[in-house]
């Protein structure tokens, strides 16, 4: 296996084997290019035209992190069409598994074998076999994770990448004559509209990527997983439980009804209490359409958003406040001002009734310093949840090409949420985009938390849940249990146990339900407080799902997450999954405690704590 670096300049001849058109892998330069020096964590390239390329392969804690460096030494201009994050050669696998992803269904795995895919060498070994995959826009998970995990099934050894990309990406599976080679990175020229020009003396660094290798998917993906490096803020620290009201008002926060669950909230062991969207609202318009001008409602809150913040205080709870700032509904006041949205070939990027700010702009950032870090600080806001509901698509203006537009606004994103950091270090951010578009690590980076999913009343929770366990961290990962009072107490206790894959997030008709309802809950808060070091802490050393049907599972799932001398294992039941065998779950454990429902039921969910015998 070896390390080195995919690029392509703007006229080289494309690689042979019938890829052009599919693929910029393999170019002139790429093979043309000659090894000037090698470390432990970098070689140096240097191609026919005097172009240097770094590739960087730096180790840190068993894991291996990627990227490329192209420096123009020369006295031309240099246009590049692709530059990987990670490229790697000499691999030796005979399966995939990949994480897909669709709104309210994240990170449901797919996995198969290359011959599955025609990925089997040629009788001449002519023809190079080739499996790409990747998405355009600026939400990174749409379609797939930024993920992938190579299995040698003879060897039982496995090779796993997750790419640290916001904007539009990449990665591709090569079988070059019998030799299985992997890249990716930024979306190239062809994919994702990407191009780079570089003037002589620039250079340009790709997005990071983290390479991991082990004897099993489970320790390969916890590898990934644990490099993720969040900035965590203090106050979140110990894994606190938040409620979110958005599944009690939907979309209108009165001050009677945050005062009523603030009341109900004091002393339970929930610490967040968050206002989601419609805060803003006006006499005209719903929630969605009138994002982007954020002035709080004299509607909803007469004297102002800092008397329900101060409400929120007097209970012992931190107040949370919900922001799209990165986008407009097409009622705000800025839907039409062209200079400072984002355009594509000169016209308005218009999405499902989102525009989107041109955040590379020092307008927009001392615009949203005025109406988001400055209402969060007056009103003392000590939580913030950060939504994204649309995508800006392949590309915007202002930039050599419009991938490079796309890219450079994202970042600017990404920056514009550490900013806020940097302003108001106390605060908890929220990491979401219509549930879970966002989920990858270079976001995740810049975030306390992240909402894992919009399926806030699906019976596929637990499963999206357990999902992202191969994908974010757990301590990362705000499960939501919307309560109602309609449900029964295995419903109740269904949707509870699969917080405990996660954060702890409440939300629903909490002042409806029926005293032991409402005992449940806090039973599961009481709990959670007691185990939640494993989920942070733990391994997930399993995850056994039957159901294949999201919108109607079928059988059980069980997750075995062990820490030390200590295991939590998470069991539900969909149709037809009673008494589900779980025994070897169990073996070299005593149960310490549990939560939850019997098993011997659908739609049933149970938490064990287990000891080591």
């Amino acid at each position: 296996m070896e390390y080195y670096s995919e690029w392509r300049l703007e006229g080289d001849e494309y690689s042979g084997g019938f890829l052009n058109g599919i693929s910029l892998s393999g170019s002139e330069s790429v093979k043309n290019m000659k090894e000037i020096s090698k470390s432990d964590d970098k070689t140096v390239f240097k191609g026919e035209k005097g172009h240097i390329i770094e590739s960087f392969h730096e180790e840190k804690n068993s894991v291996v992190f990627t990227k490329s460096v192209f420096k123009n030494e020369t006295e031309k201009e240099a246009k590049i069409e692709l530059l990987s994050s990670f490229a790697i050669r000499g691999i030796e696998a005979d399966k995939i598994h990949r994480a897909t992803s669709f709104w309210a269904s994240e990170g449901k795995l797919l996995s198969q074998k290359l011959t599955d895919l025609n990925m089997e060498t040629s009788w001449a070994k002519h023809g190079i076999r080739i499996e790409k995959f990747g998405q355009t826009g600026s939400m990174p998970v749409r379609k797939w994770f930024p993920f992938l995990v190579l299995e040698n099934s003879k060897k039982g050894e496995f090779l796993g990448v997750q790419l640290y990309c916001a904007s539009s990406w990449q990665i591709e599976i090569l079988n070059k004559s019998g030799e299985i080679y992997i890249q990716g990175g930024l979306a190239d020229n062809d994919y994702g509209h990407w191009f780079k020009i570089l003037k002589p003396g620039e250079s340009f660094e790709t997005p990071k990527a983290a390479v991991a290798l082990g004897k099993s998917l489970e320790e390969v993906c916890d590898k990934l997983v644990k490099a993720q490096n969040p900035r965590i803020a203090q106050i979140d620290e110990d894994m606190p439980v938040i409620f979110n009201e958005y599944c009690t008002t939907w979309g209108n926060p009165t001050i009677e009804n945050i005062r009523k669950t603030a009341e109900k909230l004091e002393n339970t062991g929930v610490r967040y209490l968050v206002i989601d969207s419609g805060w803003y609202k006006k006499d005209e318009g719903d929630w969605f359409s009138l994002t982007g001008d954020w002035i709080p409602s004299k509607s909803l809150f007469p004297n102002g958003i800092k008397e329900v913040a101060d409400i929120i205080k007097s209970h012992g709870l931190i107040p949370g406040l919900w922001f799209e700032f990165e986008t407009l509904g097409h009622l705000a006041q800025g839907w039409n001002d062209i200079s400072h949205i984002l355009t594509k070939n000169g016209y308005p990027i218009t999405s499902g009734g989102r525009r989107f700010w041109d955040m590379r702009q020092k307008w927009v950032e001392d615009f949203l310093d005025e109406r988001v870090i400055k209402l969060l600080e007056d009103a003392d806001f000590g939580y913030l949840k950060v939504d994204y509901n649309e995508n800006i698509g392949i590309g915007a203006d202002g930039a050599e090409s419009l991938g490079e537009g796309l890219r450079q606004t994202v970042e600017a994103s990404r920056n514009y949420f550490k900013h806020i950091s940097e302003k108001l270090p106390h605060l908890v951010i929220e990491n979401c985009s219509s549930g879970g578009h966002r989920l990858e690590p270079s976001f995740m980076e810049v975030a306390s938390q992240a909402s894992f999913s919009d399926a806030h009343e699906t019976n596929s929770i637990p499963l999206i849940a357990a999902n992202m366990h191969r994908l974010i961290r757990p301590e990362q990962s705000q499960i939501w249990a919307v309560l109602r009072a309609n449900a029964d107490i295995n419903r109740i206790n269904y949707l509870l146990s699969a917080s405990f894959l996660g954060r702890l997030c409440l939300s629903g008709e909490i002042f409806d339900l029926s005293k032991e309802q409402w005992q449940c809950a806090l039973d599961a808060i009481d709990f959670y407080s007691r185990v939640k070091h494993i989920i942070k802490k733990g391994f997930t050393s399993a995850i056994i799902a039957t159901a294949e049907d999201y919108s109607d599972p079928e059988g059980y799932q069980a997750v075995l997450r062990e820490y030390e001398s200590e295991a939590l294992l998470i069991v539900h039941t969909f149709k037809n999954g009673a008494n589900p065998p779980i025994e070897s779950l169990l073996n070299g454990y005593n149960i310490k405690e549990t939560f939850g429902s019997e098993l011997d039921g659908d739609f049933r969910g149970k938490v064990f704590v287990l000891e080591k015998e």
